[in-house]
């Protein structure tokens, strides 16, 4: 089962380049996936019906507990046919029905297939959460499937209404599942239904169970979001709505029905949710002109069916709800591949503007008629057996005294079937019969353009399908059997081609001539329908409600999103005081009383440190000029890197030194658009709060770091991390072995963020292409000055490209002294990091700084000299770098990101002593490094070159 999933996601991800190579004709190698499947689950046919379910398990998350595990029982053979083989016909269909030159053929190809495998591993999965994991790439593919044609208003639309409804579910039923797993004790879906929960938690789980399946299988009050996916191409209706998405939520209910089936929660919600949906979808289907509505709506009907025969509980309702199913599948799909067949024939799915297509068209009439006669309940179809088997359940449940629940599914299934009888019938007179109109004469009979033999053999076979499965029941019932036993309620169901004059065979007949009548009054029905009080439609009430939730959103945005960042700010500091606060001032610490002991300081030295800090602080907050303000913080984080050093952290205090440098440059740069003051308001009125606030969040924060490290309950796990880092790690360094090494997972997050926010600030400032060429000398048009480059020596090449009131010589002497030094510093850093002070963060830290000093010497020409290269080329490299080390680690069976130490001895060097977290540090260091230089051509460079587009020389003044 795992390499049928494997194929199926390998084909799709090979889809693009495959439609590349070969066109449509690339549908038919991407069929091999999903019908693999079906020949897989047919292969096992004889272990399955004897009880021997295939099963596999495959570790997937090991710290998690999580793994890949499938199992194929009864419900799953039949999935997973319907699955697959309608999935394989489908993309056999993709071959004909789009044309050669269409847009986005190789990507819709890719995710249809992938959609496949993810409707496999549903079907298969019997872990809680992998299950949920497939459940929501189904719901992922399905929107991008629905929202195909992008450029369409109706097809993005619909695409996020399938979206918003079926995420909602999903979550839901997250909670239900989190519930089923921690009650029970297992992720298993076997043992969870086997061994149910008990009480309050098996009705919640139920219902929340219940409510992903309704928002997927699209019953009322959720049913609204199926009608309008018809806006996708006719493939995806084909296998999305009829045979796959919308069957993951009658799936779902046959799944856990056997373990919530008794609870009055469920079977009530069952009966209301699918009976309801069973009677809308009928009732809606009647009046519509577009033969995929009519389709659509009659989909949603039948999916109340099923949920209804699969949930109330019995076992012969169970097997008449299975053996429906797989009818539903054939003959819808059919249906509606055959909807687009018409419309690529003729270019129109109105039933009013269709005419004469059974001559034009018999092959597909015929179809049409079979697939329609096996929907309608007509004997000798598949459609039959099932509904008969349903009929004769329900009333033997009816028979037996059955209470008011039973008594209403009966009628409601009855009433349904009527309904069914009278769409269907319209379907087809609809889609290839004659039509005369009124007094006018008769319709012209349909122009049909361009047709294919594949567009038509696809749902020709799953309607001969239809007819061959029901000439063989005992076969269906040999294999479906064993899973509605399961069921633990009621007697076993039979399905069978010819029971007799019964009851449900009266119910059938009655059904077929109540609902041809409707059909023969179709135009009285449809009058009648308009007269009728209708209530309000649920998309129009789904509208209403996201545009009332907009229009709340904006409200809110307004009052909390007010541009001031001091506002920002308050709320934040608010919080932390408010939240942790409340928690430390009650004296909460885990239950336990705490005797706090402090020491003032180690030495004095430290607290001439805190002096300053002190200071700095208070003078930065009175200070009216930015640039003041800037330097001062500047000085309380130098004074910070004092106190790491005098607490024995030199690796601390280098990097907060650089780290300090680097922020106070930018910042620099940054002050050079903005006023030289701060507001000019009066701060009187918000100057104690801002005060009050300001030594409350302090406080807060001291006590915090107090009182952690007194609640911990267990040994820290950082009392290992000494032996660990030489162990394991191969360095000394305890601090740069944890970010490379112990956490470097950690690690590669933060470094992601960091090319998060060069991206972001980049996308901010540049008004022109990002990766344009670097500004350089070679670029700036002024023979005379090149000239002078190369003629004369210079201590920076781009130096005479700045105004001359902005040259220092001295600066740019003691740059052309320094910057090389700082480069060898830097690379020293780099290599002596995992056993001395440094590391990758601190060295592109230093190699930021030099290409700072260049830039403020010699101006953006100058940066261009000192690193000619892409930003962008620096920030991938280093993530890709530092990521791809943790891949390598995989080869030689190590887990992600561990390290491996290798000692060689060489005939120059001598011993080496060489771990592969080093190039994770020359990743860190690729990545700050072009993270600075990205930052620099931005909010420096780039900011010049909008102020100044041309270069600056000079003044030369000549003697008269």
């Amino acid at each position: 089962m795992l390499l049928v999933l494997l194929l199926t996601f390998v084909l799709a991800l090979a889809a693009p380049v495959l439609v590349g190579w070969w066109g449509r004709r690339a549908f038919w190698v991407l069929a091999l996936g999903p019908a693999s499947a079906a020949a897989y689950a047919l292969a096992v046919t004889g272990r399955v019906s004897a009880g021997d379910e295939p099963a596999s398990s495959t570790p997937w998350v090991p710290g998690l507990q999580l793994s890949i595990d499938l199992r194929l029982d009864a419900l799953s053979w039949l999935m997973l046919i319907v699955v697959g083989g309608v999935g394989a016909l489908v993309l056999v269909y993709c071959s004909a029905y789009f044309a050669r030159d269409a847009v986005g053929t190789g990507r819709f190809a890719a995710i249809l297939t992938a959609f496949s495998g993810a409707m496999i591993g549903l079907v298969t999965a019997d872990d809680l959460l992998l299950l949920f994991v497939f459940w929501e790439l189904t719901t992922v593919f399905s929107y991008l499937l629905i929202g195909h044609y992008a450029d369409r208003k109706a097809s993005r639309r619909a695409a996020m209404q399938a979206i918003v409804v079926t995420t909602a579910g999903g979550l839901t039923m997250l909670v239900g599942l989190i519930l089923l797993g921690v009650s029970t004790g297992t992720w298993q879906v076997s043992q969870v239904v086997a061994d149910p929960p008990t009480g309050t938690a098996a009705v919640v789980a139920s219902v929340c169970v219940l409510a992903g399946a309704a928002t997927k299988a699209a019953l009322v009050p959720f049913h609204f979001w199926l009608p309008a996916a018809m806006a996708a191409p006719t493939p995806v209706s084909a296998y999305l709505h009829a045979a796959a998405m919308v069957k993951a939520g009658v799936y779902l209910v046959a799944r856990f029905a056997p373990a919530f089936a008794e609870l009055t929660a469920w079977r009530w919600l069952v009966l209301l949710l699918g009976g309801g949906t069973l009677l809308l979808g009928g009732y809606r289907a009647l009046r519509q002109h577009d033969l995929k509505l009519v389709l659509a709506f009659g989909t949603v009907s039948q999916l109340g069916l099923l949920v209804l025969l699969l949930g109330l509980g019995t076992r012969a309702l169970a097997l008449a709800g299975l053996a429906l199913l797989g009818a539903h599948a054939m003959f819808k799909a059919a249906l509606f591949l055959l909807t687009g067949a018409i419309d690529v024939a003729t270019g129109t799915r109105d039933l009013r503007r269709l005419s004469g297509l059974w001559r034009t068209m018999p092959v597909a009439a015929l179809t049409g008629a079979l697939a329609t006669a096996s929907m309608i309940g007509v004997p000798l179809f598949a459609g039959y057996v099932a509904k008969e088997a349903a009929l004769e359940g329900l009333w033997h449940d009816l028979s037996d005294g059955a209470e008011g629940l039973e008594v209403a599914a009966l009628v409601a299934v009855v009433v349904g079937s009527v309904l069914t009888v009278a769409y269907g019938l319209r379907f087809w007179w609809g889609a290839f019969a004659t039509k005369p109109v009124g007094v006018d004469g008769v319709v012209a009979p349909s122009v049909v353009g361009r047709r294919s033999w594949l567009l038509v053999l696809p749902p020709l076979v799953l309607a001969l399908l239809g007819l061959a499965v029901a000439l063989v029941p005992a076969v269906g019932e040999r294999m479906l059997g064993p899973f509605a036993a399961t069921y633990p309620a009621g007697e076993p169901g039979h399905l069978v081609l010819w029971a007799g004059p019964t009851p449900a065979l009266g119910l059938s007949v009655l059904a077929l001539a109540l609902g041809a009548l409707l059909f023969w009054q179709r135009q009285r029905v449809e009058g009648l329908q308009e007269r009728l009080w209708s209530p309000p439609a649920a998309d129009r009430a789904y509208r209403r409600t996201m545009r009332r939730l907009d229009d709340a959103a904006a409200d809110v945005t307004a009052v909390t999103q007010r541009g001031s960042l001091p506002f920002y700010l308050g709320v934040i500091l608010v919080v932390l005081a408010v939240a942790p606060g409340a928690v430390v001032a009650t004296g909460l610490l885990g239950g336990r009383s705490v005797q706090v002991s402090a020491v003032a300081w180690d030495r004095p030295a430290q607290a001439a440190v805190v002096a300053v800090v002190v200071v700095s602080a208070i003078l930065a907050a009175n200070a009216r000029r930015r640039l003041k303000a800037m330097v001062l913080v500047g000085v309380a984080g130098y004074a910070n890197a004092g106190l790491f050093l005098l607490h024995g952290a030199p690796d601390l205090a280098l990097t907060q030194v650089l780290t300090e440098t680097v922020t106070i440059v930018i910042l620099v740069l940054v002050l050079r658009r903005m006023p030289p003051y701060f507001s000019d308001r009066p701060l009187a009125a918000s100057r104690w709060i801002r005060l009050s606030l300001g030594v409350v969040t302090g406080v807060v924060m001291m006590a915090l770091t107090v009182a952690a490290p007194l609640a911990r309950v267990d040994v820290p796990i950082s009392v290992n991390f000494p032996e660990e880092a030489v162990e394991f790690g191969g360095g000394n360094n305890i601090v740069n072995v944890i970010l490379v090494d112990i956490r470097s997972w950690d690690t590669v997050g933060e470094i992601s963020v960091l090319l998060v926010a060069a991206t972001g600030v980049a996308s901010m400032v540049f008004l022109r292409q990002r990766s344009g060429e670097v500004l350089r000398l070679s670029r700036v048009d002024d023979e005379t000055l090149h000239d002078d480059v190369q003629t004369r020596s210079v201590w920076l090449a781009a130096g005479r490209t700045v105004a001359p009131t902005r040259r220092s010589v001295m600066f740019e002497v003691v740059t052309r002294v320094i910057f090389h030094a700082m480069v060898v510093f830097a690379l020293f850093l780099l290599f002596s990091g995992h056993n001395a002070p440094g590391g990758g963060f601190a060295a592109g830290l230093m190699v930021g700084i030099a290409l700072a000093v260049r830039y403020l010497a010699g101006g953006r020409y100058e940066l261009g000299e000192a690193l000619p290269i892409q930003p962008g080329l620096l920030l991938g490299t280093g993530l890709f770098l530092s990521a791809g080390v943790g891949l390598a680690a995989l080869l030689t069976g190590n887990e992600v990101l561990q390290s491996v130490i290798v000692d060689l001895h060489l005939p120059v060097l001598g011993d080496v002593h060489l771990v592969t977290s080093l190039f994770f540090d020359i990743g860190v260091m690729l990545l700050v490094v072009g993270l600075v230089l990205d930052l620099l051509r931005t909010l420096g460079a780039e900011i010049d070159r909008q102020g100044d587009p041309g270069v600056r020389m000079p003044l030369v003044v000549r003697a008269p």
